[in-house]
């Protein structure tokens, strides 16, 4: 048995920079580390592969001679990552790329780019349909970086650059992601915790529509100044960023405290904000002058037309489509949607889970027990299932051995949905065979560095949690007393930078902070959803993020292994300062508005 050992040095404040290494080390390399390519041309960041690599060689070093972890066991748990890495994310993009290049090749893609657009030509309310709204509604069924792979591909086909595609979707997916895939996190969080999922979700829809509010306006003034706007142009728009947001916000305060709809709260709401905003634009409001990205500003200039008085109205660009036509392209998406929504149900899980439940499976693999049945087997990690003991105080005394079981839910994993949604897809479609071979050449070739990539992050996320490493980390911030709120949501956001999902950071830290509340005559309630609302704003910084971005978003193998660190770099204030709201709003109701704490 490996008993957790969170002060391997004697001196808790050097055991903490130790347990740093392997993330500083990632970070160097991703985002810092000086180098030349081909050209001669000096960057910073090297390939996203060789980056991952040495934060994985960092890890196994810290986690098996400091904290001293036994090496099998450090590769099992780096095994575990990885292979839950592809159910959990990797699986998701496959199907995700998969779809998007069939309505490509099926040349359907054009069609729903001239729908969107004519919802409005200003590149900045298409920034809030596509990223912020739509975003949410993928995020609500499936979760787990589908909203950046999808929405991100949507948005490059709409002539947006790869990197602002990237980043923007980014930053989108932030307020939306407590209740990723029907909820997930806020599942999690409450079997860890032991407290009352109705309640943690109305706590992080007391907390989140803040900042729901707050995103599309963070989301338009950074589009604009990355297209060297002004912020006059960035506020021009303001009704429909307003309304945008501000409709998200309410339903999702609503729906977040109701039992029917809790878990359901990023669809509900992202359905809402769609509907709100596009009535609104079309009926409404518009603006008066139109904002183009920089290159169409520059084609108008060099045709001597005037920018400034270039008008939205839509018979300026007549709609070249049948409504049939535009019904039919998007088929592929709405059965997206549809299969999500169908895979996040727990009834329906449950139901290919035992599918085939009468057929048994009881062997041994590489010496461990490999059980099960054929709809649900899975894999007892060897040297690491039930040989990992969390203490105190990252857990109660005498707490369970952390379990290590690869679960191969291959039947009910979202990825699975998307992956049906896609085959089907492509049968409305009518693809030939050829057709079908070329979408699967397209999404293979785009798909090896970020699968490489996200393989080796998950698998080093794992092996911090089994060595304990991450729980100094996390303990470091329970010193904090009074301002602990404060800074409860930097511990979720540290959890989920390392884990890469907000529902792995809720497991991770979950049971931490009812612990630390308690200790410090804290509300659990607000202490514990907090690790959770802190956590969404960790989302746009994890590299398996950013590598899912980089894969939907980059055509070109070498742009795509080399964006991980200049994304990041824009991005990590964003995230901090993200963190920093959530903090502030945690103290605010920790002290001042009690009364939005669910009783």
């Amino acid at each position: 048995m490996y008993q957790q050992h969170y002060n391997p040095t004697g001196n808790f404040f050097l055991s903490v920079i130790v347990a740093a290494i392997p993330i500083a080390t990632l970070l160097y390399f991703i985002a810092l580390h000086p180098h030349r390519d081909k050209q001669g041309n000096k960057h910073l960041g090297i390939s996203a592969p060789y980056a991952a690599f040495y934060g994985v060689i960092a890890a196994f070093l810290v986690s098996c001679i400091p904290f001293g972890m036994p090496l099998p066991a450090a590769i099992s748990a780096f095994v575990l990552g990885s292979l839950s890495g592809f159910l959990g994310i990797i699986w998701i993009i496959i199907g995700a790329i998969f779809l998007y290049n069939m309505t490509l090749i099926a040349q359907k893609f054009e069609i729903v780019k001239e729908s969107i657009i004519h919802i409005s030509f200003d590149r900045r309310l298409q920034v809030l349909l596509i990223a912020f709204s739509f975003g949410a509604i993928i995020e609500g069924t499936s979760g787990f970086g589908t909203p950046v792979a999808i929405a991100g591909a949507v948005m490059v086909g709409l002539g947006f650059s790869p990197f602002q595609s990237a980043v923007l979707n980014l930053l989108a997916n932030t307020a939306p992601v407590a209740w990723g895939a029907i909820g997930t996190p806020i599942v999690t969080l409450a079997a860890v915790s032991g407290l009352d999922q109705l309640k943690l979700s109305a706590m992080a829809g007391h907390q989140l529509p803040f900042c729901s509010v707050l995103v599309p306006f963070w989301l338009v003034t950074t589009f604009v100044l990355m297209e060297g706007g002004t912020w006059k142009e960035a506020w021009e728009v303001w009704p429909g960023t307003l309304c945008s947001g501000l409709s998200f916000a309410v339903m999702q305060w609503f729906a977040s405290s109701t039992m029917a709809f809790h878990l359901m709260t990023d669809v509900v709401s992202g359905v809402f904000s769609v509907i709100c905003t596009a009535l609104f634009l079309r009926f409404v409001w518009h603006p008066k002058t139109r904002f183009l990205l920089r290159s169409e500003r520059e084609a108008l200039a060099k045709n001597g037309k005037s920018i400034a008085t270039a008008t939205t109205d839509s018979h300026e660009w007549k709609y070249p489509y049948s409504v049939g036509q535009t019904v039919y392209a998007w088929v592929p998406w709405s059965i997206l949607i549809v299969c999500c929504a169908i895979w996040g149900m727990p009834t329906w899980r449950v139901y290919l889970n035992t599918l085939f439940s009468g057929i048994k499976i009881n062997t041994t693999l590489l010496g461990s027990a490999f059980s099960g049945t054929l709809s649900l087997p899975g894999w007892d990690m060897p040297a690491l299932h039930n040989l990992v003991q969390r203490m105190p105080p990252v857990a109660p005394v005498n707490a369970k051995p952390e379990a290590a079981r690869f679960v191969i839910n291959y039947l009910s994993a979202s990825g699975t949905g998307v992956f049906v949604a896609a085959l089907l897809s492509g049968l409305a479609l009518g693809l030939s065979p050829a057709q079908w071979g070329e979408a699967v050449r397209r999404t293979a070739r785009r798909l090896v560095i970020p699968i490489l990539v996200i393989g080796q992050v998950l698998g080093l996320g794992f092996l911090t949690r089994y060595s304990g490493t991450d729980a100094v980390l996390g303990l470091a911030f329970t010193g904090a007393g009074p301002l602990y709120p404060f800074f409860a949501a930097y511990l979720g956001w540290l959890g989920v930078f390392l884990t890469g999902s907000d529902t792995a950071s809720n497991a991770l830290f979950g049971s931490l902070q009812r612990i630390t509340a308690q200790q410090l005559g804290l509300n659990e309630i607000l202490i514990v959803a907090t690790n959770s609302t802190g956590g969404v704003m960790g989302k746009m910084i994890d590299a398996q993020s950013i590598m899912v971005a980089c894969a939907a978003c980059y055509d070109d193998p070498q742009e795509r292994s080399h964006a991980l660190g200049p994304i990041f770099r824009t991005v990590w204030w964003h995230s901090v300062a993200g963190a920093a709201v959530i903090g502030i709003i945690a103290m605010l109701q920790a002290y001042v508005f009690t009364w939005m704490i669910p009783q």
